[in-house]
């Protein structure tokens, strides 16, 4: 009997959509980060809120990604502890779903907006 068969047997190759959509599932699990809305010639469309969902590019060559982010960030969190722990969380995931390496995430901040009520409000 022979030893495993270690000839190779193809290659699995992940769109950039799928990385995409992988890469926001990620980023809406980090707490104080929200969406962003589409904007024109730099006009909003839309609002920014934690609800609205936020942007991501994907780029992927061979074995290495790089992701762009558009997000909006609950005021008063620090702006820079947000995106480095959102960086690090969607490295970590999209590595592990996925296996490429991810060498580069770049995080727009599009605006800072006010937390979500907590419960009703009486008067």
């Amino acid at each position: 009997m022979t030893g495993p068969d270690t000839r190779p047997r193809g290659r699995t190759d992940i769109a950039e959509r799928v990385l995409e959509r992988i890469a926001t599932h990620a980023l809406t699990e980090v707490d104080e980060v929200g969406g962003a809305a589409r904007r024109l010639l730099g006009v909003r469309l839309g609002q920014d809120s934690t609800g609205t969902g936020p942007r991501v590019d994907a780029h992927v060559d061979g074995g290495l990604a790089t992701l762009r982010m558009t997000v909006s960030v609950v005021y008063p969190a620090p702006v820079r502890r947000v995106t480095r722990r959102l960086r690090e969380h969607v490295t970590s995931r999209v590595e592990e779903f996925t296996g490429l390496d991810v060498r580069q995430v770049d995080v727009d901040v599009a605006s800072l907006v006010a937390p979500r009520p907590q419960g009703r409000r009486v008067r």
